[in-house]
């Protein structure tokens, strides 16, 4: 039996609240049994620090930088993967010159780039922006390639035998059907473009919550090192959700189940256009007959 939203929420908030208790309990005991909690600040250490950082100017300069990196990285990586991605599904030429180049590249990681990006670009801003686009960039290449190859090739030639040209079949078919595929891969994209923004800023930023972050551990002040990994947390899970919602909204037109534990939801099968003509025909010649069958 599923639970109400509003039971469901309460129970979200009241697991928090039991880790966030269970935390509390280890550190103001000094608990250690292997793990040392001992090292660790309290949830009240956190908090009172966090209430300083929000009342300081440095704390919202970070944010706003993290966040500009972020997002001008994670939408440059989604225009030209999704780009990249179709062209190289749907090009053979594409795939014979480019993809040996991608699947050498795409195996190292984007942090891994940091001395090239120092070398690279006048700025380390620039440079950071660069990480954070490649680190998206390939988990929304190798979505948008499988999605596109993955399409059933019926729904294309329709569109070609109805007088449309491979623009046409490109906007009516080829995106559309790709488009679940495609947010998976930003899903994956904008988490990983954190993972490494936050690295790259570590290494060689100014400013952002992971400079703020590292430069906190380097003076010992340890309730600020988790003020900085909450704040990652919470605004991970905000991008995330918010790629999420915009993939649910420009999907609406997909078949949908409601997913209720312990019960298996029922599959529901894909209708091409040729069979929906058919079963539409067959429908008006049964009326038909039933018609005549009444005169």
């Amino acid at each position: 039996m599923s639970l109400r939203p509003l039971a469901r929420y309460g129970l979200r908030v009241a697991s928090l609240a039991v880790a966030l208790g269970v935390w509390q309990l280890l550190t103001s005991l000094d608990v250690d049994l292997w793990l040392r909690f001992s090292q660790f600040p309290t949830v009240a250490d956190v908090a009172r620090a966090f209430a300083d950082r929000l009342s300081g100017p440095d704390y919202w300069t970070d944010l706003t930088d993290s966040l500009t990196r972020i997002l001008t990285g994670f939408l440059l990586a989604a225009v030209l993967g999704v780009a990249t991605g179709v062209l190289v599904a749907r090009s053979r030429l594409a795939e014979d010159v480019l993809g040996p180049l991608l699947e050498v590249v795409r195996p190292i990681p984007a942090i891994a780039l940091v001395p090239v990006a120092i070398l690279l670009f006048p700025s380390n801003e620039q440079g950071i922006v660069f990480i954070t686009c490649t680190a998206a960039f390939f988990p929304v290449l190798v979505s948008t390639r499988h999605a596109v190859r993955a399409l059933t090739p019926a729904w294309e030639e329709a569109v070609l035998t109805m007088g449309g040209g491979r623009w046409r079949v490109l906007g009516s078919v080829v995106l559309p059907g790709a488009l679940p595929g495609i947010f998976g891969g930003l899903s994956v994209g904008i988490g990983v473009s954190w993972i490494c923004v936050i690295s790259a800023e570590m290494i060689s930023g100014q400013y952002g919550v992971g400079y703020r972050t590292w430069q906190d551990y380097t003076v010992v002040d340890y309730a600020g090192v988790f003020v900085g990994m909450v704040t990652i947390g919470v605004l991970g899970w905000i991008t995330s959700t918010a790629v999420e919602l915009l993939g649910r909204r420009l999907t609406r037109w997909l078949p949908r189940t409601s997913y209720v534990p312990g019960v298996r939801p029922r599959a529901t099968v894909p209708v091409s256009p040729a069979a929906a003509v058919t079963k539409t025909e067959t429908a008006t010649s049964t009326e038909e007959t039933r018609d005549e069958h009444l005169v």
